[in-house]
């Protein structure tokens, strides 16, 4: 069996996640009380009970997500002995891939908690509220030819790009307003269902280029040491252990796509991963990979059971 561990991104926060974790082992939450600290917030408190609209705020949702991820890995070490360096790669879409590399050691879970806050916050003032949006492509007919030829039509009135290449029949694009309602108007032209999706900012498009360059400054003083297992990055569907060469990456990736379907099928087929686990909030990246990868398998870790059958499952 290869193992990869896989680490959710925006989206999969909820009121509430975490918690059964927390009551669970001790060691959750020390993770959790670690990332209070260094925020200078109550983050875990606005975790279990809210509000929802405060929780969804990018600045919140980011740490919060990889707050939840990192409680399931010390709870997998402390509790059941657990190494990261036992999987073959580690994995995260967007703002899991900070998850990924806090997991495999490369950035402590404090400089973590801070990177993410100050990516959340530099990505919301980026763009004005209003002026961007994102929308998904979902359906049988949407591929990524389908999303770059509606994009292409949107980049006529403005900025628009194919920001998440997440599996076939889901495709999300990026950009001024006007430019992805022009973009919506020509994916369903082509046959693809398009939503817009209630986000505050258009992510992974030119138009983050003001926090890539705040998270560029960021990231220059930070720690970062060569991970425990190989990080696959959004930006080039591959795995990478260099420290400078990941402290770029994580640059490019503000603005960048997410090449998720690129390196999960990379995973699956060079990397001959058997087994994808993802660790954290919800289980969008399980139902991507069942996708992707179906000859594999594929399960969520969030509840203290889940944590506890997959140890037993490596025993």
């Amino acid at each position: 069996m290869t193992l990869a561990l896989l680490f959710p991104g925006q989206g999969s926060q909820a009121v509430g996640m975490g918690v059964q974790l927390a009551d669970a082992f001790q060691s959750a939450r020390d993770v959790f009380a670690e990332v209070d600290e260094a925020l200078g917030q109550k983050l875990s408190v606005l975790m279990r009970e809210g509000p929802e609209d405060q929780l969804t705020l990018t600045e919140n949702a980011q740490p919060a997500l990889m707050a939840v991820s990192m409680a399931a890995i010390r709870a997998l070490k402390v509790e059941f002995g657990f190494d990261v360096s036992t999987a073959a790669y580690v994995a995260g879409h967007s703002l899991g891939e900070y998850s990924a590399l806090a997991a495999a050691g490369a950035i402590s879970l404090s400089d973590t908690a801070r990177l993410l806050k100050l990516r959340g916050q530099a990505m919301q003032r980026a763009v004005p509220v209003g002026q961007g949006a994102m929308a998904s492509l979902i359906g049988p007919k949407t591929d990524l030819a389908l999303a770059e030829a509606a994009a292409a039509a949107g980049a006529e009135v403005g900025v628009c790009v194919v920001a998440n290449d997440n599996n076939a029949g889901n495709i999300v694009i990026s950009g001024e307003k006007a430019a992805v309602d022009r973009a919506i108007e020509k994916a369903k032209e082509l046959g693809a269902r398009a939503i817009p999706l209630n986000v505050s900012a258009p992510f992974h498009c030119p138009l983050m280029q003001p926090a890539a360059d705040e998270m560029a400054q960021a990231l220059a003083s930070a720690t970062i040491v060569a991970p425990s297992a190989p990080v696959v990055a959004n930006v080039l569907a591959r795995p990478e252990t260099d420290p400078e060469v990941i402290r770029r990456l994580l640059v490019e990736q503000v603005t960048g796509r997410v090449r998720w379907r690129e390196s999960m099928e990379w995973m699956a087929t060079e990397g001959g991963v058997t087994r994808f686990v993802e660790i954290g909030s919800g289980k969008v990246l399980t139902g991507m990979a069942k996708r992707i990868a179906p000859e594999a398998e594929s399960l969520p870790l969030n509840t203290p059971e889940e944590l506890e059958a997959f140890a037993k499952s490596l025993a």
